[in-house]
């Protein structure tokens, strides 16, 4: 069954996020534990999404999340006025002052190279985001009222709270009522999950949200670890763009959940830190499609790269592009995102249409 959705023009927003946005230090070519200054982003894996949206493909977006009333909530919601992205629904929330009942998430990421991973660092307990409970933000207003074409959350997001995942239902639940399609990136974290139980906990959560979601995205470690579904047939030997053994794993997804209308996951093969093969199997409508394989890309900054898959995705949905244009619109996208620093994109729809269409990498003049 095709997705229905909502014409353009119809709805206030192409598309709203809901989730956690936090500032990240970046140390540019140093390492965090020996770094003596830091460049300041503004990230988070359901915000690049609508970040992305907005800055390359030039849709109208909003996000949903919860910031202190302080100077670093000040300079967050400059950095996220900067991306284009409404924020007319951010929840202030006052701040005592030194953190101790609410604060803002802070990331420390260094870039990998070579044999070195990358690395992060988070700093992220008792956000402002963190506490949202059920009834805190008009979801009718949002979706019934404003309209919206496209909601978009993730795992990440349901990761921070008992009562974060139960927002995030409610969200879908009116979302739902009103015909606004729904997306979801497991975008598992062990780092989030493993002291409030696990995997056994991401998926227990994440079982229940899955039952809510129209088009499902995530890589292989994300339906393992978060849904329960494992790719067989790939391991460290073997090259993770062969598409075979993941459409095998889709089409157990898709049997457990027919309320999926689409699935996608990327696919990456982590040479090194600085060269990564990489592509994406999208499944809709009963049939399979793949983008364009690009081996041995270079990777300048990873953090993000799934993110902007996913919001090059979208937009092709929305955008009213065949499937098979949209998952090379996300793959392409994520590509070029993982060329430059930070979580969020800096490349346009020119890039990636040019990208596409198999530009080469020469001087544009």
């Amino acid at each position: 069954m095709a997705l229905k959705i909502k014409p353009a023009g119809s709805c206030i927003w192409d598309e709203i996020s809901l989730g956690e946005i936090m500032i990240r230090f970046d140390p540019g070519n140093e390492r965090v534990k020996v770094a003596r200054t830091f460049r300041v982003w503004e990230g988070g894996g359901e915000y690049n999404v609508a970040r992305g949206l907005r800055r390359c493909f030039n849709m109208k977006t909003s996000v949903v999340t919860a910031i202190p009333e302080n100077d670093l909530g000040l300079l967050l919601e400059d950095l996220i006025l900067q991306g284009g992205v409404d924020t007319s629904h951010i929840k202030w929330v006052p701040y005592d002052g030194i953190g101790r009942t609410t604060r803002l998430g802070l990331n420390f990421t260094e870039r990998g190279f070579g044999i070195r991973s990358a690395l992060g660092i988070s700093d992220r307990g008792n956000t402002a985001v963190s506490q949202l409970k059920p009834g805190d933000i008009d979801w009718e207003t949002i979706f019934g009222k404003e309209g919206a074409r496209w909601f978009h959350c993730g795992g990440i997001f349901a990761a921070l709270s008992e009562t974060t995942a139960e927002v995030a239902i409610e969200a879908m639940k009116a979302a739902k009522k009103n015909g606004t399609v729904i997306s979801y990136d497991l975008n598992y974290r062990e780092s989030l999950w493993k002291t409030i139980g696990g995997k056994a906990k991401a998926q227990e959560v994440n079982r229940e949200i899955a039952k809510y979601v129209d088009v499902m995205i995530g890589n292989e470690e994300d339906f393992s670890a978060s849904l329960g579904f494992e790719v067989e047939g790939v391991d460290e030997n073997l090259s993770k763009l062969d598409p075979k053994a993941f459409k095998v794993m889709i089409e157990k997804v898709v049997k457990e959940y027919p309320n999926f209308q689409a699935v996608a996951t990327t696919l990456r093969g982590a040479t090194t830190a600085t060269f990564n093969d990489w592509a994406a199997v999208l499944y809709t409508d009963g049939n399979f499609y793949e983008s364009v394989q690009r081996e041995n890309l270079e990777i300048w900054d990873r953090v993000g790269g799934g993110d902007s898959f996913a919001s090059g995705l979208i937009y092709g949905f929305l955008a009213g592009k065949t499937p098979e244009e949209a998952v090379n619109y996300g793959a392409t996208h994520g590509a070029l995102a993982m060329t430059t620093p930070g979580d969020t994109t800096m490349a346009s729809l020119k890039e990636v249409e040019r990208a596409l269409k198999g530009g080469t990498a020469r001087v544009v003049r």
